[in-house]
């Protein structure tokens, strides 16, 4: 319950912060609207009264009085509508922009390969207007809270015990509660289930994996996946929702008892001339009010319940958020200008969070500042994680990573990756304007014609621009008005001249970025960069740190690194590892065959 609260107290702020001057005129609209509404009955209570006794001012002041409050009712309803209707746009505005600094604002990557972390962030995405419509359940729930506060005083006016009518729905709301808690325990029972769905109803609906599906003869196969999967879904969710059912009429009986018995009680006291008939319409007009309200408050409460539960996941992130980020007891070291020594690894070994197996074991290496460096291995080898460990994406599970001396945990990550470019094999494709697209790779010069320009040129890119509509200015993206598609090649290529904006950083790390290419412009293009990192270097001692699997391209480097199975098991030059007889030479001499 107390995360309930939370949730709740957190969404509430979010609304309050995102809106704070339309929220207060909400809530003071709902709270007029509602009182006027309940004393609609006490005007029907004197207009029957002066009508059966011949009074004809209290007949024409309750007349006039019911159809103010008629009108005042349809106009403060109205109002608080459209000041909701803009509320709800800035919360979801609001929390839009939380998901985004919760995903983006941490210095790792480790959230987005947990499951756990991606299940509640892909519900919170899929109920996003869930969220947002809160504002309207709270201040529904708090105009019948009013209506039953009025309601109750005008009953008790009658007679004392009316008063407890609205005891009676306490077990309703009870069982409100319980069943949307059964439901949640199987919404977060079927969640992975449900984004595995999701994921399959993507890869069957765009075009990118349709090639492939069609190919393998697979889009059947994987149709029939996601219909089990939500039949397995839906039978977890219909018996938690029959559950639910069950207990919701259980709650509803009590109040039926006691809404029958006021009823019976009030008829019987008109019955002995102790009530008017003014007093009697009045009571029923209530009783059927805190029928309604009990209701609404049974239904907005199970809502809320379960838009509890969800935006509990948005409490889970922010309690992730503040565990996650690291907090340095002093002043983080500042980043070197330039590398004097190198980067030195000291048996760094590193496991994946929630696994139980080290990628990288016992990793020791000294990398010369000024240096081009490759790394080999087969597949799994470790070769990605490394160059993820240098970038700080990662921190190594036991030993450290030392530039020129001081632990690379010392820098602040973000004024570390400030000094560090790269380009990697699943490269992002950003939608955006093509200088943008390329630009985003120095903020700073985003804007920067000649910069991106210049960017192009070293990564062999130049050559996409011409083939674009409006040049630099052409969008990208066939989901954009205007926007054009471009190849996986053409992706490939401004995805590498991204990774060139920064023309001097202190690692420049490609983790095949090139592997759609072929092996002579791979080749091509590698020498190209090595003779310019070796141009730069000599100011600033950058490295240029490269995977790949093309041994054309990893001769080219001046140190290379051998992984097997997460340990370095060679270090040196081409020719050194060929002479040396070990896994380099029979990796290469592997190679060298099939082109032979």
């Amino acid at each position: 319950m107390r995360d309930v609260r939370r949730a709740l107290t957190l969404i509430v702020g979010s609304a309050l912060r995102a809106d704070p001057l339309r929220a207060a005129g909400v809530l003071a609209i709902v709270v007029v609207s509602s009182l006027v509404a309940v004393f609609t009955a006490y005007w029907l209570k004197l207009l029957a009264d002066g009508a059966l006794g011949g009074d004809g001012d209290r007949v024409t002041t309750a007349a006039i009085a019911i159809a103010v409050s008629g009108i005042a009712t349809t106009y403060l309803n109205w109002t608080a509508f459209k000041l909701r209707t803009h509320m709800a746009e800035r919360t979801s505005l609001r929390i839009d922009q939380q998901l985004i600094d919760l995903a983006a604002g941490l210095p790792g990557i480790e959230h987005h390969e947990r499951a756990d972390y991606n299940d509640r962030l892909a519900m919170l995405q899929r109920h996003r207007e869930v969220m947002t419509q809160t504002i309207n359940a709270l201040t529904n729930n708090l105009a019948a809270v009013v209506r039953m506060a009025g309601t109750v005083g005008l009953l008790a006016s009658i007679h004392p015990v009316l008063a407890l009518l609205p005891a009676f729905g306490l077990p309703a709301l009870w069982a409100g509660a319980r069943s949307s808690a059964v439901e949640q325990r199987a919404l977060d029972a079927t969640a992975e289930r449900e984004r595995t769905a999701d994921h399959l109803l993507e890869l069957t609906t765009t075009p990118g994996p349709g090639r492939e599906l069609r190919i393998f003869g697979a889009g059947a196969a994987l149709v029939d996946r996601h219909a089990r999967l939500w039949r397995e879904i839906d039978a977890v969710r219909v018996r938690a929702g029959l559950a639910a059912t069950a207990i919701v009429a259980t709650g509803w009986l009590a109040f039926a008892a006691g809404y029958v018995g006021v009823l019976v009680f009030v008829a019987n006291r008109a019955v002995n001339g102790d009530a008017s008939p003014g007093d009697v319409l009045m009571a029923v007009t209530l009783a059927g009010q805190v029928n309604t309200q009990v209701d609404r408050v049974v239904t907005l409460s199970n809502y809320l319940m379960k838009v509890a539960r969800i935006v509990e996941k948005l409490v889970w992130l922010i309690d992730y958020e503040s565990v996650a980020r690291p907090t340095a007891d002093v002043s983080p070291a500042p980043t070197p200008e330039r590398l004097e020594r190198g980067i030195t690894l000291e048996s760094v070994s590193f496991r994946y969070p929630g696994t139980d197996a080290d990628v990288l074991r016992d990793v020791s290496v000294t990398i010369p500042a000024g240096a081009t460096v490759a790394i080999v291995g087969e597949n799994g080898a470790g070769k990605t994680t490394l160059a993820k460990l240098l970038c700080r994406f990662y921190a190594p599970t036991s030993g450290r990573i030392e530039v020129d001396g001081r632990d690379l945990g010392e820098f602040d990550a973000g004024d570390w990756r400030r000094r560090v470019a790269a380009g990697f094999q699943d490269f992002a494709r950003f939608e955006f304007i093509a200088r943008e697209t390329v630009g985003v790779g120095d903020l700073d010069r985003i804007d920067d014609v000649a910069a991106v320009t210049g960017a192009l040129d070293r990564a062999s890119a130049a050559d996409v621009v011409p083939t674009l509509p409006a040049g630099l200015d052409t969008q990208l993206g066939r989901s954009f008005s205007g926007g054009v598609d471009v190849s996986g090649g053409q992706w490939q290529k401004l995805a590498l001249g991204r990774a060139m904006m920064r023309a001097a950083p202190l690692l420049l790390v490609l983790d095949e970025p090139t592997a759609s290419l072929d092996a002579e412009t791979e080749h091509a293009l590698f020498e190209r960069y090595a003779d310019a990192t070796r141009r730069v270097s000599a100011t600033n001692g950058g490295i240029t740190l490269l995977t790949s699997h093309r041994f054309s391209t990893v001769r080219m480097a001046d140190l290379i690194l051998v992984l097997d199975a997460g340990r370095l098991v060679e270090v040196g030059d081409h020719d050194t590892l060929v002479r040396r007889g070990g896994l380099y030479a029979e990796l290469y001499e592997l190679q060298a065959k099939s082109y032979r």
